[in-house]
């Protein structure tokens, strides 16, 4: 379980208290300054494990006392959640002051503004309930696959004995034949057709253990493995039918890493991937042609793997070219922009930022490098531009400042500043040319169809399921 700053700080400062010791008391007990104490107690340092052992020794309790998740006492847990809301995007938006929970702000007002905003929040996010509850739910999965470094040992298991039982030697590309051999072994036959209906992906016949698949005609031979490997994960992974929307993303997030595993296996790539560490050369582009894969699957599988073999703490974004984000992941404390229930998918990230800048490079088919200067650090990252999308998308990767010399590209001249969220926006214009055409633009705005949808509809989104029988029933084994 992750470590929570603003609650250790609050459980060390209880138990200080309690034996009657001041800061500097403390602070001669474990050598530590008192103003680094307090700002310890204030959730602003996270201790390191030695500490840890030497605080609970000089405060006559055991490490796990100081760790326990649970604010210590209701007004600690008062104080805890205001310095929480105060973080929180929503509530930096609205400018106001920092609020100390000071002693002599009474429990009663710590109780009314936490109650009153959770409720506000709370209404915020009932608003259009269907999006957002879908936005929630992925949100949800998120912050566990942060908690987990977006490394799943039980996946990796499960692919690499699939791997292991049709004799694939993990050493490159998965051929044609490897990917029949692997539908055999889990009781399926693959077809290639060209009617799929255009709601799917791919339909699996259960009745006659087919899977359908595009025709290499209508999809690339890397995307087109990629389909039939997560297609095939639902039943490596015993999925069933899904009964809520959050389930169903939480199995196609589970295929899809399945997919990964399979593709880049984990006993192939770790030894890659730290040779490359080791030579200072890390690059998302080498496992992506190393292992005939799409630039995004490989930067999905280079985020599997960074941080339980590296070390490493990444984010990835895949965006269009107004920076809308589609997907997004990150343990590295990048900031990107969020709602007011901390939904990141649909939100537009800063123009400064190396995605966007991809788009209006001038080498915008390499790989685009940079350095940003962000409210939380600096961040390098490395941007792709898969122009055979529709809409065109930029896949990213990156690390934070101190880990960017271990990859290809570090050195790169390319430096932006972004003070988005906070400070002046990246959206609005410089006063000098919004004043010379105030009251003299007016856009037609390009429709988006995202903008009125309701999502989700169904507990699977935008599948025409009349297609789909339709399909089944004029193939039926064939």
């Amino acid at each position: 379980m992750a470590l929570d700053p603003l609650v250790f700080g609050r459980r060390v400062r209880h138990y200080r208290k309690t034996r009657g010791m001041t800061l500097d008391d403390l602070g001669t007990k474990v050598g530590r300054p008192a103003p680094y104490l307090s700002m310890l107690e204030n959730g602003k340092k996270e201790p390191r494990l030695g500490l840890i052992n030497d605080l609970a020794e000089a405060l006559d309790v055991t490490p796990a006392d100081l760790l326990d998740p649970e604010a210590p006492t209701r007004r600690a847990q008062l104080e805890v959640r205001l310095e929480q809301i105060q973080r929180d995007q929503a509530y930096r938006q609205l400018a106001l002051p920092y609020l100390k929970p000071s002693t002599r702000i009474p429990d009663v007002a710590l109780e009314h503004i936490v109650r009153l905003y959770d409720e506000l929040r709370g209404r915020d996010g009932a608003v259009a309930f269907t999006r957002d509850e879908a936005r929630a739910a992925n949100a949800e999965l998120r912050a566990e696959m942060k908690r987990r470094g977006n490394y799943f040992g039980e996946i990796e298991r499960i692919a690499a004995s699939v791997v292991e039982a049709i004799d694939y030697q993990a050493t490159g590309a998965m051929s044609k034949g490897d990917l029949n051999a692997l539908a055999a072994h889990l009781g399926f036959r693959l077809v290639r057709t060209v009617d799929l209906p255009p709601s799917a992906r791919a339909v699996a016949d259960l009745k006659n253990h087919i899977i359908y698949v595009p025709g290499r005609d209508h999809l690339d031979p890397a995307r087109a493995r990629t389909v039939v490997l997560q297609t095939l994960g639902h039943f490596a992974l015993d999925h069933g039918e899904p009964s809520t929307f959050a389930e169903f993303l939480r199995q196609r997030v589970e295929s899809n890493y399945f997919a990964g595993a399979v593709l880049v296996p984990e006993v192939a790539a770790v030894p890659f991937l730290r040779a490359a560490k080791a030579d200072r050369n890390l690059s998302v582009e080498d496992i992506k042609d190393r292992f005939f894969v799409s630039y995004e699957m490989a930067a999905h599988r280079f985020t599997n793997l960074a941080t339980e073999h590296l070390g490493l703490t990444t984010h990835f974004v895949r965006s269009d070219e107004q920076g809308i984000i589609w997907k997004a992941y990150e343990n590295n404390d990048v900031p990107f922009p969020a709602n007011s229930v901390g939904a990141i998918e649909g939100q537009r990230l800063c123009r400064e930022w190396g995605t966007r800048q991809a788009f209006r490079s001038e080498a915008r088919y390499a790989i685009h490098y940079q350095y940003t200067d962000t409210t939380r650090g600096t961040f390098w990252c490395a941007t792709f531009v898969e122009e055979d999308r529709h809409p065109p998308a930029a896949i990213t990767t990156g690390v934070r400042f101190e880990d960017a010399r271990w990859f290809r590209g570090w050195d790169t001249d390319r430096h932006s500043v972004s003070r988005c969220p906070d400070g002046p926006c990246c959206r609005r214009p410089p006063d000098d040319l919004a004043a010379r055409w105030d009251g003299l633009a007016w856009p037609s705005v390009r429709p988006n169809s995202h903008v009125l949808a309701a999502m989700p509809v169904e507990t699977i989104p935008g599948v025409d399921m009349i297609d789909i029988l339709e399909f089944l029933e004029g193939h039926d084994g064939t």
